[in-house]
């Protein structure tokens, strides 16, 4: 038996992860208009608790009615949300899993039925999508407020950390890059006003989330556009806001519907780039599947934790599995241990 540094350890502030594999927040559209969480959330999350990965981060949960990607998100906008997300919490620390929640607002990606749609600017994401009402000020510190309460509803379903959702052409990420924002107030032009939105949030969110739970912030490093966000033009996001969060998740894309070719891996450069010119720790993600990826990326300081999203869709059991394969020592399920150990009966 030996190690591998998937394995170990990480702990940051008062978060400790039994090992390095993260599972991103991914859509489920599975809740109803209450936006509450039920029975299928309960099994998806806790089915990869069972299978052992280190952080789950829950799907975009919606701050507000109107921040819904669809009709069927998850909500954190009222207290009654709390009660279905607290169960899943519990069950996922009963199986060693620490878990966190992605607060977000749509934007203008908003499709949720008789919702009054906002954003930057009143840009469409697309020729096939409404325009979106320009925010006001007054708009924006709704928002800004909105995820304060979020944060603190958040806190009390018990989740070890939150991510706010700057990523992938949501309200943030429209607030952040160049292609969506037009404003000429405050909250525009320059690279410090189009942070402004982020900031504000991040130093609500600071007042109301205990100090020894991290916050990590999802960005899309790349709109993929010559005109667009950089990995460059999100250093200087970073270090606007740096002191107000603790991990950086770095994804791309989103903005606009780019002319992208993924491949495996094919956002890890930029999630090295944020962690050495930010000195900040970063989650890496995209179609990372295979354990020696993974192994690379940690092994290489390219990254602190990686995400394994659409195999662990696949595999809940991913961590499990490539623990039994690597011939890792590891603390089974003991309801399973039979599966892992028959070799040696």
């Amino acid at each position: 038996m030996y190690t591998i540094k998937i394995f170990q350890k990480y702990q940051i502030k008062d978060l400790e992860l039994k090992n390095r594999i993260v599972m991103p927040p991914m859509c489920m559209y599975s809740s109803d208009e209450s936006g509450y969480a039920n029975e299928f959330h309960f099994t998806h999350y806790v089915s990869r608790a069972v299978g052992g990965v280190g952080l789950i981060i829950m799907e975009a949960t919606a701050v507000l009615p109107n921040g819904r990607i669809t009709d069927k998100d998850l909500g954190l906008w009222e207290d009654s949300q709390v009660s279905g997300l607290r169960q899943i919490v519990q069950a996922c620390h009963e199986q060693g899993s620490k878990i966190a929640i992605q607060l977000g607002h749509a934007g203008r990606k908003c499709t949720a039925a008789d919702e009054k749609i906002i954003a930057p600017s009143a840009i469409p994401f697309d020729e096939s999508s409404p325009v979106p009402h320009a925010l006001t000020e007054d708009g924006i510190k709704e928002i800004v407020k909105a995820y304060k309460e979020g944060a603190i509803r958040a806190d009390k379903a018990g989740f070890d950390a939150i991510e706010i959702h700057a990523a992938h052409g949501y309200l943030i990420s429209e607030f952040l890059s160049p292609v969506s924002n037009k404003r000429t107030d405050e909250y525009g032009g320059n690279t410090v006003n189009r942070t402004r939105i982020l900031r504000e949030i991040l130093l609500e969110i600071q007042k109301v989330w205990p100090a020894q739970k991290p916050v990590i912030v999802r960005v899309s490093a790349d709109d993929y556009l010559p005109e667009g966000m950089t990995p460059r033009l999100m250093t200087e996001v970073i270090h606007e806001v740096r002191s107000l969060f603790d991990i950086l998740h770095v994804s791309s894309g989103g903005v606009v519907n780019a002319d992208i070719h993924p491949y495996p891996g094919y956002q890890v450069e930029a999630a090295s780039y944020l962690r050495a010119k930010c000195d900040v720790p970063v989650i890496a993600v995209g179609l990372i599947t295979q354990p020696d990826m993974a192994e690379e990326i940690i092994c290489s300081n390219r990254a602190d934790l990686v995400a394994i999203g659409r195999e662990l869709l696949r595999n809940p059991y991913w961590v499990l599995n490539t623990a039994y394969e690597k011939k890792i020592e590891m603390d089974y399920p003991e309801q399973y241990k039979r599966g892992f150990y028959f070799h040696k009966q």
